[in-house]
């Protein structure tokens, strides 16, 4: 997996933070923090994939690392679940 799940985020964090925090330890391939539908705001996590599992590993180690006063938890995203359609 090459995937990142990132938690508790400020919620002034964009995108290009994320690029920018998690670059130094590879290539970035997508960096996508989730936003309310509604609102726009942002739900404080996000999502960040590296070129490779050796990079995304690395990134490991911002976990429990401050970022704007809060820790941040950094863990390998899980696959994405198909959702029963209610149709």
């Amino acid at each position: 997996m090459k995937k990142l799940y990132v938690g508790n985020l400020t919620y002034s964090v964009e995108d290009r933070d994320l690029v920018e925090m998690f670059s130094k330890y590879g290539e970035v391939i997508s960096a996508r923090v989730i936003t309310d539908r509604d609102t726009g705001r942002s739900k404080g996590f996000a999502f960040v994939e590296f070129q490779t599992q050796e990079q995304a590993q690395a990134a490991l180690e911002l976990d429990g690392k401050d970022s704007g006063g809060r820790n941040l938890k950094v863990n390998m995203a899980k696959p994405q679940e198909k959702r029963q359609s209610s149709w």
